[in-house]
Parts: C-alpha cells; structure tokens; sequence
C-alpha cells in the first residue's frame, strides 16, 4: 500500500549508504595521513557522518513508526555503500590515496573538498526536485551539515599549508 512516505524514505537510505561510504573513505583517508592535523580532520569528519548516519537512522525510524534498532543495526552493517555523498566511487577514492603512497595531505584535504562541495551539490539538487515537503526540508539540512564541513575542510588545510 502506498502511504505518501515513500519517497521521504527512500531519501533517508540513499542518504544513509553515501553518508556510509564517505564514512569509510575518511577512516581510510585517516590512517594514511601522515600530518597529525590532517589524520585528526579525517578522524573527526568520519565521526561526523557516523553522527549523520544515526541522525538519518532515528528519522527513518520515526517516519516508518518502527524502533526496532535490531533490524536497522542489521541495514547497516550489511548494506553495500559504493558510492560517497557526492556520488564518487569510494573505490576510485582509495585507489588515488593508495596510487600515491606519498600523496600530500593537502591533496588529500583537497579531496575531501571536493566530495563535500559535490554531496552539498546533490543534496540542493535532490532538495529541489523533491516533491515531498519533508524531504525537501532533509535535504537542506543535509546541504547545511555539508557546509560545515566545507568550512572546517578549507581551514585544516590552510592550517596544513601554514605548518608545511
């Protein structure tokens, strides 16, 4: 039966599995950094879109009407995330940090820029053709994390580039 919520939920997966796999890109990231300060941004946003993805978890839950954190806790852990927030290939991602072992970490810095830029990019596309008010008003506050994000991107790597 259709309930008019399809599409507010269908918006909360999509956006869980990229918050995933930009999770998992800033975990690797971190382990190759080798500048403190670099490691510690990438340790920081992979916590960040940990805390995105419980954001999303708890509103799917609370629109689908079912807490069962077993089941979701199981969606998780399961659940396939090929692509980041901006649609990038996680595995194009860590093939350019594996290619180039020595890869500077402003270049790094830099990547993550770009996939911030891009996951804000789809959200204000995604905001803009969703028909379901709610997910709309999802969509921008997703695109206002991503911001945040950008912000504190573009000053860990002036920092980097202070320090270097």
């Amino acid at each position: 039966m259709i309930t008019g919520k399809e599409e507010l939920l269908q918006s909360f997966i999509e956006a869980f599995i990229m918050e995933k796999a930009t999770r998992e890109f800033y975990n690797n990231a971190a382990e190759k950094a080798h500048d403190k300060e670099a490691r510690n941004a990438f340790s920081s946003l992979a916590e960040w879109e940990n805390k995105h993805m419980d954001y999303i978890q708890f509103l799917y839950q609370s629109v689908q009407g079912e807490l069962d954190m077993k089941s979701f806790a199981e969606f998780s852990r399961t659940v396939h995330a090929p692509l980041t927030e901006g649609g990038m290939p996680v595995k194009d991602l860590m093939e350019r940090i594996e290619g180039q072992q020595a890869m500077k970490d402003t270049a790094a810095i830099t990547l993550a820029l770009e996939i911030e830029g891009k996951a804000y990019n789809l959200y204000r596309q995604l905001s803009e053709k969703a028909e379901d008010r709610n997910a709309r008003i999802f969509m921008k506050e997703m695109m206002e994390q991503e911001l945040k994000h950008i912000d504190y991107l573009k000053a860990v790597r002036l920092r980097i580039a202070e320090t270097a």
